[in-house]
């Protein structure tokens, strides 16, 4: 339970942190050296890789919305089929970056476990 929490919690920092410099798809990057760094069964990389990031893009799409009142947001789910919802566009958004964080730490998981076993 330790290393799942401090795979989930490492995962979201890293992400943020690399975030500042590089590209939206960093997430990947962060949450495959969270994977390798941290020994756990595939499934529970996915998850933690999943959910790192899905609560730091939860919380950072929740802080930008209330900097600018929401407005952003809901002229960017009006153009997208989400009938004005910024809290749908929000949820859409995090799933998406924590699919591609989850899937990259369950490849992360898979390499570590094929090194071990050559």
């Amino acid at each position: 339970m330790i290393k799942y929490i401090t795979a989930i919690v490492l995962t979201g920092l890293l992400s943020f942190a690399l975030g500042l410099y590089l590209p939206w798809w960093e997430i990947a990057i962060a949450a495959f050296i969270v994977a390798l760094i941290i020994p756990q069964k595939p499934f529970y990389s996915f998850l933690s890789g999943f959910i790192g990031v899905f609560l730091l893009w939860e919380i950072l799409a929740w802080w930008i919305d209330s900097k600018n009142d929401g407005i952003l947001s809901q002229k960017i789910a009006l153009i997208l089929p989400l009938g004005g919802s910024a809290v749908l566009l929000i949820l859409i958004t995090s799933l998406i970056g924590a699919l591609v964080a989850g899937l990259a730490a369950l490849t992360g998981s898979f390499c570590r476990i094929t090194k071990l076993m050559q």
